[in-house]
């Protein structure tokens, strides 16, 4: 079932996983981070600048925190040192703010406008939540494989690898 308990660990995962990441790409230069390797949004810097826009998109969606977001595609922050800062805080937000959601707000249906289409939809928060999973999983995948390609390994990607099921 998509409930609280879930999305924690989600959360967590998402936390765990950027941190492993944004730890690599910290061993690249910016003209690196930066360099269009043909990825569908061209570079590493700008996979995760999306990644955040999109978790913000999301947390806009559900707590009016930020009360707006840019529009797709606009580059959040000026140096990789900058987004960093701000994947970290808001993957401790992202966190914090799944252990205060109750089921009778995840039971309720999101209206909102996309910023990809234009359109307006009207979505299980539940189903939503889970998309905004899915997606930075999805696009943390470009990234592993851009930073395969340059020879760099984040480790394990996996759930089951995570510190918490570790039991010796």
């Amino acid at each position: 079932m998509l409930d609280k308990p879930l999305f924690l660990l989600l959360a967590e995962y998402n936390q765990w996983m950027n941190s492993k990441i944004y730890d690599v790409c910290s061993e690249l230069p910016e003209d690196e981070l930066r360099l269009d390797r043909g990825a569908f949004f061209g570079s590493i810097y700008l996979t995760l600048n999306h990644i955040t826009y999109g978790d913000l998109a999301f947390m806009s969606r559900f707590t009016e925190n930020p009360p707006q977001v840019p529009e797709l595609g606009a580059e959040l922050f000026s140096t990789f040192s900058e987004l960093k800062s701000a994947r970290s805080s808001l993957d401790i937000r992202l966190v914090d703010w799944v252990s205060t959601l109750e089921d009778s707000w995840l039971d309720q249906v999101q209206t909102y406008k996309s910023k990809v289409d234009g359109k307006v939809r009207s979505v299980s928060r539940r189903f939503l939540i889970m998309h905004m999973f899915n997606h930075q999983t999805h696009h943390r995948g470009q990234v592993t494989t851009l930073l395969s390609q340059l020879n760099l390994d984040v480790g394990s990607t996996d759930i089951p690898f995570m510190p918490q099921f570790t039991t010796e």
